[in-house]
Order: C-alpha cells, then structure tokens, then sequence
C-alpha cells in the first residue's frame, strides 16, 4: 500500500519521538577527552628500588637431606654450598606505582603501601622527566604518603571534595596500571562511606572504574576535573580487576597530608570501644523496632570511652548529631574529631536513650585489647543447651575477665550452639546483666521469659561479641 503525503509526514514525526530519548542519552554521555588532556600531566609515574638480601627472601627455607646419588644434589650445591647454607647476598627489588602532584611546587601524594621501605624513590611526568623523591611522611592507617621533589611550576592537580559526591556520579582514574603509564579508565561511584577490614577509619568510595596494579596511589577525578579521591585498594579473586574498586576519599588524604607537612605524623581521634553491628536477633533483645547502631561489646581499660562510663552493651545511635545506621560508620566520624573536643553521644541503655559527653583522646599506635584455689564449679546442662563452669583466678587472669564470666565447658545441640558460641567461650554478660559466677547465670537465665532473645556477651580469645540467643519455650 503507498503512503499518503500526511501518512508519511506522521511516521516520521513518531519515528523522531522514539528516536529522541536514545540521541538526547548519547549527547549526555561524558567525553573525558578534555578532562585527561587537561590533568594528565599531574599524574606521575612512582617506581622504588628496595635492598633485600636473598637470606630474607629465603628464610624458613632449608636444603633438603637427599640421597647421595640424587641428582639434585648439584643443584642445591651451586646455590647453597658445600655446607647447605643460604647466602646472604643482596639484589635490588622495585614497585610500580602512581601518584599526582598536590602543589605547584614539588610536593607529591600516592599510597603509602607504594614507598613503604624504599632505599630511593623515583617520580617520572608524563613529558618522561625524572626526580628523586624524598618521603615526607607516611600514614599506614589511611595509606597515604607525603613525597616531595625539586622544582617549580610543576602541573598541580585541582583538589575537590568527596563530601558532595553521589553514587551514580561519573569519575577517571589516570594512572600507570602494570606500569603502562598515563593510562585512563572511567566508571561510576558505586557506593560511599565503604569500611573495610584492613582498614575502619576510612571511609572507602567504591567505583566500577577498572584499577589494576600499579594504579594505586593515582587520583579519581570528577567532571570538574576534581581530585576527590585516591585510588588505593581493589577486591579480586584473580589479582586483577573485577569491577570493584575503592578509594581514599580526599577530604581525609589531605587532612592527612597537612598533618605530615605540619607535624609528620597524624592524630586521629579514639573513644576506647570495640562495636559490632546490631543484628535483627540483637535488636530485638535490646528492644528496638529496627536494627541500627554500634553495639558496644567491650570497652578499654583507661580509654575516654570508661572515663565517660560507658559499658558494654550500650547500642550508639548518635555521634556529634549523625545517625549511626551501621557500625562501620562510627570510626571514621571518631577518627576525624579533634584529639580533646567533647563529643556527644546519644546512647540506648536498658531500653531507655542517654546522653553521654565524651573527651576524645589520640588514636594509639596500636589499640590493645583489655589484655584462691579449689575446683571450679561446674553446672549441668541448662535450657540453652551449655554447660558452664567458674573460671579459676589462674584462668581469669590469662583470659583478661578478671571482673566476671563463666566458662562454656560444653555444648549440646540447642539455642546457644545455634546462636554461634563455642567451647571455650567465657560469657560476661546475660540479658544485659553481668554475669561473675554460676549463681549469677542462673539467676539471670531463670528471670528470661520463654521465647525470647537475649543478648549474651562472650569474650573469644582477645576479642568480645555479642550474641542473640533465642530462650526455647517450654
């Protein structure tokens, strides 16, 4: 059939309608052509050189005790000697890395996992010249290090802020990944306010750009052209790129590098409490609709946490005003509060909230963990399913509960087996309540209504938990 003049004239006016919503998406689409033109000469390339001995690099190694006729006897000799013994000769070993000018004048920042024990470190620009760099600082916890170089008029990146970011948000890493230098990738923030384990005083933006070795210590621009944060982690079961990526955020890496331009070295705040998250079971115990906060599970000895007194058990919702949704958030907020500032903390104690004022005192290098006679008692198993005995004050002392606790001797199948404890475990606390000997157990468990979940304090090993157990009902 032959279309009619108007006919013709309607199909393609639909055919623009459906077309429109793909050409107006294709123009907002980034071209990041000007951005890497623009702020490529700010990254550079960081390779070390590191003296190590190969006895080191041996070490724990020991030649075989072969058969005489054993061909490989001449080999171990070339290597080892006559007399099997490793040498102690040393080689030069190096690490690729990335970095970008923070000043006009020479001062460099990177990851402090690239420079970490280098005899010389050397700085490479995109236009191929090369300084020796001298290490200003270094900041293990947030890996950040400090470098400066000789000269003037160097290409100077432009430092943003992450604390406008969004997740969605276009961003570019340059950087030297596999030592391929001045490469670009780009991708989106795919989350914000990320803790990791080796790491909880710094909140990690997580993106989707591809970061491979040797990008580390590289900048992450916005659309601006901004620096908002350092590329320094990625999570993979390769070694390689799988889509997950995390940066230091660049509010905290230039707190820290004025810090180690002013002091060389960097105080963080520190409230003195170990936390967990508020699980659903635990939520219920403490009496809350909904799980949310840091569940404070022990609190140090002469930290500014047991100067306010604070005890273990308290759920922190509230920080200086910001809610506390998960506990992972809580550190960094303490971390970047002024050593000596009073903080205030909105608490849920015993199911009613309190307020406490709590002077933050310094971060430590390392946060340590609150390090007569007769058979002990020993009880029959109860309604959740362990058997727990007193501890000796030999066994106290050992396991650091001087102040309380019972041992579980053992378990049977039942609500604490499936809560989580174990054999070994000492419980502090029972339903909120500190627990110093049987007696106390018993009294405490005998005062539970069935059906409910309690939250039971247990130390393992060095560390201390919270659990839900749920009482069986009869």
């Amino acid at each position: 059939m032959r279309a009619t003049p108007k006919l013709s004239i309607a199909l393609t006016a639909l055919l623009c309608c459906a077309l429109a919503p793909g050409l107006a998406l294709s123009r907002e689409l980034p071209d990041f052509t000007g951005l890497v033109s623009e702020n490529g000469p700010a990254v550079v390339n960081i390779s070390t050189k590191q003296s190590a001995s190969v006895s080191q690099s041996l070490r724990g190694f020991s030649v075989p005790d072969l058969p005489e006729d054993s061909p490989l006897n001449d080999f171990f000799r070339h290597f080892f000697g006559e007399e099997g013994e490793i040498p102690d000769d040393t080689f030069q070993s190096r690490s690729l890395g990335s970095g970008f000018f923070v000043s006009q004048d020479g001062y460099v920042l990177t990851n402090s996992h690239v420079v970490e024990g280098a005899d010389e470190i050397i700085v490479r620009t995109s236009d191929r010249r090369e300084f020796v760099a001298s290490l200003i600082g270094i900041d293990k916890r947030s890996d950040i290090a400090l470098l400066k170089v000789d000269g003037e008029n160097l290409p100077a990146a432009k430092i943003g802020s992450s604390k406008d970011l969004q997740v969605g948000e276009w961003v570019l890493a340059i950087g030297s990944p596999f030592g391929f230098e001045s490469s670009a990738t780009a991708g989106i923030v795919s989350a914000k306010g990320r803790s990791l384990p080796s790491e909880n005083y710094v909140p990690f933006i997580q993106t989707d750009v591809a970061i491979n070795p040797g990008n580390s210590g590289g900048p992450l621009f916005n659309l601006s052209g901004e620096v908002i944060g350092v590329n320094s982690q990625i999570y993979s079961r390769t070694g390689g790129f799988m889509g997950l990526s995390f940066a230091i955020p660049i509010d905290v890496a230039m707190d820290v590098v004025s810090q180690l331009k002013t002091k060389g070295r960097v105080s963080r705040g520190w409230l003195g409490v170990l936390i967990q998250d508020v699980t659903r079971e635990l939520a219920e115990s403490f009496g809350m609709d909904q799980p949310k906060g840091a569940l404070v599970a022990q609190v140090l000895p002469d930290s500014p946490a047991a100067a306010a007194d604070m005890r273990p058990g308290d759920v922190i919702l509230r920080y200086n005003g910001t809610e506390i949704l998960a506990s992972s958030s809580l550190p960094p907020l303490v971390g970047e509060t002024a050593v000596g500032a009073t903080a205030s903390l909105d608490v849920l104690r015993s199911g009613k909230r309190v307020q406490l004022k709590v002077r933050i005192g310094e971060l430590p290098e390392e946060e340590a963990l609150a390090s007569s006679g007769g058979a002990p008692e020993q009880e029959a198993a109860n309604r959740l399913g362990i058997v727990v005995r007193d501890l000796t004050p030999e066994q106290r002392k050992q396991l650091g509960a001087e102040k309380g606790g019972v041992l579980v001797e053992s378990l049977e199948a039942g609500p604490a087996d499936q809560a989580g404890l174990n054999v070994g475990d000492v419980i502090l606390m029972l339903d909120n309540q500190p627990v110093s000997s049987i007696a106390d157990f018993n009294r405490i468990l005998a005062g539970i209504d069935p059906g409910r979940s309690v939250a039971t304090l247990v130390q393992r090993g060095e560390g201390r938990m919270f659990y839900a157990i749920k009482v069986p009902k009869e």
